[in-house]
């Protein structure tokens, strides 16, 4: 059984493509578990053509990585597809990510291409400059398990529950899924790239770099510290510090807090047409 599970905060529009995209697939999942941090769902969705299970996350900041577990909680599956909000999957995502978990237990992530603003057109997607290009019938290992991105990824129950969830200390922006990563390297969980799999990542306005959840940033990268011995975010944080908002470098034991980013810089950071952050 197939779960494909998604979390929720306003963005209905978004929402609506992705459960489209899901009634157009060539294998459909058996369920789709929408894990909402808001406290209603919105009307007027389109049938996904698969049974929808709803769950309901209190918390501000946004509780993402609680908001993950519910839905893992919730989902009925023994194979797990967690798809961001923003992704619109290829009519193939569903089946390519299921051959590959019945191959062998493991994390897969998928190709995810970016939408121009304003665009819907598969064919103007973008691959990630960063992310391999893939044969759409090939499975490739990753490296690292430090790529695993949320946008799209894959897998079995028992990988989840090997590496025990997202763990919710992690509150708001960033850290939770590099976090999971490496529990899930310390797991002995493989990762894989598939192809195949493609999703299409539907245009928002970025802030680069993210000012707006500066103090998240901090407090998750710290705790990550903590946790792993390592720094994770260390592109942000080199931002932050050569604006002169931190001390910090990446043999640093800690963050030092120089100041705040001022509305004007936040507002400054804001890329309306920008494609990847």
């Amino acid at each position: 059984m197939i779960s494909v599970c998604t979390l929720a905060r306003g963005r209905t529009a978004q929402l609506a493509q992705l459960m489209s995209g899901l009634a157009a697939q060539t294998l459909k999942p058996d369920e789709l578990v929408i894990a909402y941090m808001q406290p209603h769902a919105p009307d007027g969705l389109p049938d996904p053509g698969v049974p929808v299970r709803n769950v309901f996350v209190p918390g501000d900041p946004m509780p993402l990585a609680e908001a993950r577990n519910a839905a893992a909680r919730t989902a009925r599956g023994d194979r797990l597809i967690f798809l961001d909000v923003d992704c619109v999957p290829s009519p193939t995502l569903v089946e390519r990510y299921a051959q590959a978990l019945d191959m062998a237990p493991a994390i897969y992530l998928g190709e995810v291409r970016y939408l121009p603003r304003g665009a819907f057109d598969p064919a103007l997607g973008v691959r990630h400059p960063a992310r391999p290009a893939l044969a759409d019938d090939e499975i490739r290992p990753v490296p690292s398990h430090g790529e695993l991105w949320g946008l799209s990824f894959a897998l079995p129950r028992s990988a989840w529950d090997a590496a025990g969830g997202m763990d919710t200390g992690y509150v708001g922006y960033g850290g939770e899924e590099t976090d999971f990563a490496w529990a899930l390297a310390a797991a002995g969980i493989p990762m894989a790239w598939v192809g195949g799999a493609v999703a299409y990542h539907q245009h928002h306005a970025v802030h680069i770099p993210p000012l707006h959840q500066f103090d998240a940033i901090l407090r998750n990268a710290t705790r990550f510290r903590a946790r792993w011995g390592r720094w994770c975010m260390d592109y942000w944080l080199g931002q932050f510090a050569a604006a002169g908002l931190i001390r910090w470098n990446a043999d640093a034991d800690a963050i030092e807090r120089l100041r705040a980013p001022t509305p004007a810089e936040i507002a400054a950071s804001r890329r309306e047409d920008a494609l990847f952050s």
